[in-house]
This record gives C-alpha cells, sequence and structure tokens, in this order.
C-alpha cells in the first residue's frame, strides 16, 4: 500500500509535465488499475462491473468493491489528483477505505 505514494507522486510529475488529461488518459487509467489491484490485494477489494447507477456517479464501467458492500473508484481517483492536484490522494483514499479487511502481505512480494 505504501506504493500508492508512488501512484500520487508520478501523478503528480505527469501533471508538472503540463500536458492536457487527453494526452495521458492511458497512463491515468494504468495507474489508477493498479492502485485498484493494491485494493483488492492489500484490503480485500474485488474488481466489478459497476451497476448503471455508480457508472453516471464514476463515470466508468468498472470499480472495486469492498467486503462491506460499498463501491470505490480508485481510476477516477487517479484522474482526479492529475486534475486537481495533491488534494486528491490516492494513498489517502486507501486509508479511508470503509470495510478493509486486514489481509496479510504475501509472501515474497
Amino acid at each position: 500500500m505504501a506504493s500508492l505514494r508512488v501512484v500520487d507522486r508520478v501523478v503528480d510529475g505527469l501533471r508538472a509535465a503540463g500536458p492536457e488529461q487527453t494526452a495521458v488518459a492511458r497512463e491515468l487509467f494504468w495507474l489508477g488499475a493498479y492502485a485498484g489491484e493494491v485494493f483488492v490485494r492489500r484490503a480485500g477489494a474485488e474488481w466489478v462491473d459497476l451497476d448503471p447507477g455508480h457508472q453516471k456517479l464514476f463515470g466508468q464501467l468498472v470499480g472495486v468493491r469492498m467486503p462491506d458492500g460499498r463501491a470505490w473508484n480508485p481510476i477516477g481517483k487517479v484522474a482526479n489528483r492529475f486534475a486537481a492536484g495533491p488534494e486528491e490522494s490516492v494513498q489517502q483514499m486507501y486509508f479511508l477505505l470503509h470495510g478493509r479487511l486486514a489481509v496479510p502481505a504475501l509472501a515474497g512480494r
């Protein structure tokens, strides 16, 4: 989960370079997918196809669902970090996740 700080910093670096968000949309998507996978492996989330209401709210087709049933949008959070800057933190989002499970560290990772 500490790698989510790196995600924030990479996004900040992309932002500082000054491109339009559309020019780095692919990179932002993959950074968001990486963040979502951290949520899956470290917090007990699962990838889900979002229902139409969540799709409209998040602007995404997929997200992660926590064990307590709440849906989260790590892909959108990364895009928000790019657009808004440091007040939108992927790492902080992880710490705010409701219903996190304590998932033991994977051996050798």
